[in-house]
């Protein structure tokens, strides 16, 4: 039964090691968030590019984020079900969030939960409907199995320098885009879904742009927000859904 009890967290967009410092007010403002999680905590939601870039080899991970991780770790064993989906910045994920630190990765574009009798379409956001061309391109070609072993061939020093300029480039490349959810792919994908099957919430992330609106034939878009924006999150407490944050950053 729907409780005020329940507590359910959706965050998106940390973007963690982007910046000249790395982002370590970011990190540290993040780490603040998952500490400040109440026992009653049933799930966190990590809608994609929590990491400005993550390449993840056999027995090699990406250094930092030490206190990210042990924060992550403590939630998960406590009880706390925290769902990792793969977004455009970090989507080479193998098995360590699992195995290290009991995440749940979620490989699929888009899941479907039904939370405290509600339902729920979850998602990173950057592959739903989407109509440009060079998007689809991208999103083929880094996620094909072959060209992920080819690159990981590279030493791994030359694969992060790769990955870090990547990252810089897309994210200078996308500053002047401003964001218009009428008409976007989103919401049209959120509409399409909508007509299929009863959706009561849409929530997902990488368009930077923090959204709320209703979608046509039924149920809330919401669209989280850029924590070097904003430093916000969704939560859902059982009977409801709100949107909460931290103050600007100015990072």
């Amino acid at each position: 039964m729907p409780s005020d009890s329940f507590r359910y967290y959706f965050v998106s967009d940390v973007h963690l090691g982007a910046g000249k410092d790395g982002g370590k007010a970011r990190e540290e403002k993040f780490v603040s968030f998952l500490k400040s999680l109440p026992e009653e905590t049933e799930s966190l939601f990590l809608l994609g590019d929590i990491f400005d870039f993550w390449v993840e080899y056999k027995d090699v991970v990406p250094r930092g984020f030490t206190r990210v991780f042990g924060a992550l770790a403590e939630l998960a064993d406590r009880g706390c079900k925290v769902y990792f989906f793969k977004g455009n910045h970090d989507y080479w994920v193998t098995d360590y969030f699992e195995k290290e630190l009991g995440i749940t990765v979620v490989d699929e574009p888009y899941r479907i939960f039904d939370i405290c009798g509600r339902r729920f379409c979850i998602g990173h956001g950057d592959v739903l409907n989407v109509s440009d061309w060079k998007a689809r391109l991208i999103f083929h070609l880094f996620r094909n199995e072959f060209l992920i072993r080819l690159l990981k061939a590279v030493p791994v020093h030359l694969m992060f320098k790769f990955a870090h300029g990547w990252s810089a480039k897309s994210r200078k490349g996308n500053a002047d885009y401003r964001f218009n959810v009428e008409g976007s792919d989103i919401l049209k994908f959120a509409q399409e879904i909508g007509r299929q099957q009863k959706i009561d919430y849409f929530i997902f992330g990488h368009y930077h742009h923090a959204t709320h609106c209703d979608v046509e034939g039924g149920g809330e878009l919401y669209l989280l927000d850029d924590w070097a924006l904003s430093a916000n999150f969704l939560y859902f407490s059982g009977t409801g859904i709100s949107g909460l944050g931290f103050p600007n950053m100015n990072i």
